[in-house]
């Protein structure tokens, strides 16, 4: 499983190891500094580097890494426009992104930062160095766009809908859809924009960012024994969201199996991205009470209307029939349910004086047909909640099973000619 963290002593040095050496020339000596440059450079066989703190996530096995992972602080995701329209190139970033992201999740540098031949670019950016792994996690989705380039409409999954235009959607174009997404989750932002940055720095010429969103401050938790953090408006959401250890439910809700479509799907899942801003002033003139109504829970506890406690079960007809949780609940859905990796953000103010913010919702589902879709036509057309929020971005990827081992990489399974 790619859930688990690893404390394992180091096999090759981690961007704390280089930095150290490298800047201790006099005490080291060059031969130090030098062989502590090859060591990076070596193979690809980079068995995480746990550091003091801020451990190492693997980034190998059957599922990727960042869907039922213990929910990091931070997130920075992209989405990406392809331009090639060589076929051969575009496996080669693949396998160049599939080998990066090994080394950075690991807490390893991409290459040089420093020390290379001075007339060209360092193959590393630089400004992770000496930071910890951070628990970093790279998760990489294939958009429905993807799948008119390179001869690939007959392998593009039935699940991998376009999502229809629901009720109240207001969606800005620019920061729709892409070809590619990659998520970024780690407890340090500057990890999760290093790791970003350099994916496309590696992929100049081949692709371009369509759109990227920092994250803080999660609103999802995978850990059961977690309180559930707040969202922006002050409220606890999702708080039967699906743990990274309940094995079943993963298998029922969220991993693609066997028989669910085509074979380089399974074990990979479907992740829906949306923008949802916050109508933040009119929600701080709202009342206490108002409030409380709109979700169908107290604000001091997260308790369900008429609980005592954040998890206790909710008595779904003692809330307003429009209330966030009665319309959400799987228990009002026929069982349906989503893991979700949701995180605020803010991007200053929208020149009225209002704040940009809101929720960077990200949901990942076996069958965004059975999940997502059925679930916000209810809500888009019912949930109070509408009037405090909009939905101004939209995206549905198709996520890929994970990395095998040293000699797979992202994507082989549908790129391969005998796949």
């Amino acid at each position: 499983m790619t859930t688990e963290t690893t404390q394992q002593c180091p096999a090759s040095p981690s961007r704390r190891a280089v930095i150290g050496w490298g800047g201790a020339g006099l005490a080291l000596g060059a031969a130090a500094t030098g062989g502590a440059v090859a060591m990076t450079r070596t193979g690809d066989d980079v068995a995480p580097v746990a550091a003091d703190a801020g451990a190492a996530v693997d980034f190998h096995g059957p599922h990727q890494a960042g869907i039922a992972t213990p929910v990091q602080d931070r997130l920075h995701f992209a989405a990406f426009d392809v331009k090639t329209e060589d076929r051969a190139e575009f496996v080669r970033l693949l396998k160049d992104w599939t080998r990066a992201a090994a080394r950075m999740t690991a807490g390893q540098p991409v290459g040089d930062a420093f020390g290379g031949l001075p007339e060209a670019p360092p193959e590393d950016t630089g400004e992770a160095m000496g930071l910890k792994p951070s628990r970093l996690t790279l998760t990489i989705g294939f958009g429905p766009s993807l799948f008119e380039k390179f001869g690939l409409k007959d392998r593009r999954p039935e699940a991998l809908v376009d999502l229809p235009k629901f009720p109240g959607d207001n969606l800005e174009k620019a920061r729709s859809g892409g070809d590619l997404c990659v998520q970024a989750c780690a407890d340090d932002p500057q990890v999760a924009v290093h790791a970003i940055r350099n994916l496309a720095r590696i992929g100049m010429g081949k692709v371009v960012v369509r759109y990227s969103q920092l994250g803080f401050g999660k609103t999802s938790s995978t850990t059961p024994d977690a309180q559930t953090p707040r969202n922006l408006l002050g409220f606890k959401d999702g708080t039967r969201n699906i743990a990274g250890t309940e094995t079943d439910r993963l298998k029922k809700f969220v991993w693609v199996g066997e028989k669910d479509g085509p074979d380089w799907m399974t074990g990979g899942s479907y992740l829906v991205a949306r923008r949802i801003r916050m109508n933040i002033e009119t929600w701080d003139r709202t009342s206490l009470q108002e409030q409380e109504d709109v979700f169908g829970r107290d604000k001091r506890e997260g308790a369900p209307v008429g609980k005592a406690k954040e998890h206790d079960e909710p008595f779904l007809k003692a809330m307003k029939p429009d209330a966030h949780v009665r319309l959400a609940h799987p228990d009002a859905n026929n069982g349906v349910t989503i893991l979700r990796r949701s995180y605020s953000y803010t991007d200053g103010t929208d020149g009225l004086g209002r704040l940009d913010a809101g929720l960077l919702f990200l949901a990942y589902q076996r069958d965004v047909r059975e999940g997502f879709i059925p679930l916000q036509r209810k809500l888009s057309r019912h949930d109070a909640l509408n009037e405090y929020i909009q939905h101004v971005s939209s995206a549905v990827f198709a996520i890929p099973p994970g990395v095998r081992d040293k000699d797979d990489w992202w994507g082989r399974a549908l790129f391969s000619e005998e796949a």
